[in-house]
């Protein structure tokens, strides 16, 4: 048995000891002082007088006393072990996710308990299975920016072969190098924007934010985009839409959703935004006309790295509905997407109206 056990065992035996103890002395001091060999008190043994009490037996009462004390032992050694067995499994569970195992589980140990404990043990549960989805996350990212980073740098040292190779060709692999060095500082800047929003270091957001200014912006830049491509861009808005958080923020998370449409809508189409109330929330949907995206893939598009119709030319590196997310999230909304039945891709961003307690 552990330190634990023992500890619970001693204190809850030594506390049943002391009361077995002042409760047997308190009844054997209290008990009448007349026995055997001494006479009753005057008036007892006068006919019809008071019934004199059973005399108290001539010594401690040993044997009662010796089956309360084993009692008691047994009482403290199962309490004691039903107390610290969760414990124990806890900490060998904690072991376990210490050396990378994360499949480690107490639900099983403590099905038949209803208690604090029984509630530390669903807590771990979850924690571990947290800290794995984390791990596995931080590993994929990883893998992926290196994947990322492989194709430009590969790119940038056959440049410089080429140019070493060939002097004459040296001025289109310097235009090579600096393409490829900007995708990679691209690259991180983005991955820099997505690890302060997932740690929350962006400081407080409070700031009262317009959104039916942000979003006539937006518009004004993607309709400009748009029309290289013989597409448009329709804006409908009802209402006041205002939020509390940070504009820059906003801005960047509504002109990636924006972007994306523009990028992915069939040419000649029409990419339609809407911005209105519901409730306490402002509901701001983006619907393009393009390919969508499969039914099993509309939750994992706004994972890191996640990229669909790549033959469409998009040079993106998979950050920028990632990074839509984490604000959003952040400011106490959700965001979703859906394909249309018409065809085409809808993308819900629910935020908050301000006054609203998040």
């Amino acid at each position: 048995m552990g330190r634990l056990f023992r500890k619970f065992f001693l204190t809850l035996f030594l506390a049943q000891l002391v009361t077995l103890a002042v409760v047997s002395s308190l009844f054997w001091f209290l008990a009448p002082m007349h026995g055997p060999g001494r006479p009753p008190p005057p008036g007892m043994a006068q006919r019809g007088g008071p019934h004199p009490p059973p005399p108290r037996p001539g010594g401690f009462p040993v044997l009662p006393a010796g089956v309360g004390l084993l009692a008691s032992v047994a009482f403290a050694f199962l309490l004691a072990r039903h107390l610290a067995k969760p414990i124990v499994g806890l900490r060998t569970a904690f072991r376990e996710v210490a050396r990378g195992n994360f499949e480690v589980s107490l639900a099983h140990d403590l099905a038949g308990r209803d208690d604090e404990l029984a509630d530390l043990g669903r807590d771990f549960d979850r924690t571990a299975q947290q800290l794995k989805g984390l791990i596995g996350s931080q590993r994929r990212l990883l893998h992926d920016v290196s994947h990322e980073v492989r194709s430009p740098l590969a790119r940038m040292q056959l440049a410089i072969d080429l140019a070493r190779q060939q002097p004459d060709k040296t001025g289109a692999a310097i235009e090579r190098i600096e393409l490829e060095s900007a995708r990679i500082d691209r690259l991180m800047e983005e991955l820099l924007t997505l690890s302060r929003l997932e740690a929350r270091a962006y400081g407080e957001l409070t700031d009262t934010v317009d959104l039916i200014e942000i979003l006539t912006e937006i518009v004004a830049d993607a309709r400009f985009e748009a029309a290289a491509r013989g597409c448009t861009v329709e804006l409908a808005m009802s209402g006041q839409a205002q939020t509390r958080g940070r504009a820059e923020l906003l801005q960047r998370a509504i002109e990636n959703v924006v972007r994306n449409a523009v990028r992915h809508t069939f040419e000649g189409t029409r990419i339609d935004i809407a911005l209105h109330r519901r409730d306490d929330d402002i509901v701001l949907d983006i619907a393009d006309d393009g390919p969508g995206v499969p039914e099993a893939a509309l939750a994992a598009m706004f994972e890191p790295f996640v990229r669909f119709r790549e033959e469409r030319g998009n040079d993106g590196y998979g950050l920028g509905l990632a990074i839509t997310r984490e604000v959003v999230e952040a400011h106490g909304g959700r965001i979703r997407a859906l394909n249309r039945e018409t065809g085409g891709l809808q993308v819900e961003i629910e935020l908050p109206a301000a006054g609203t307690a998040v």
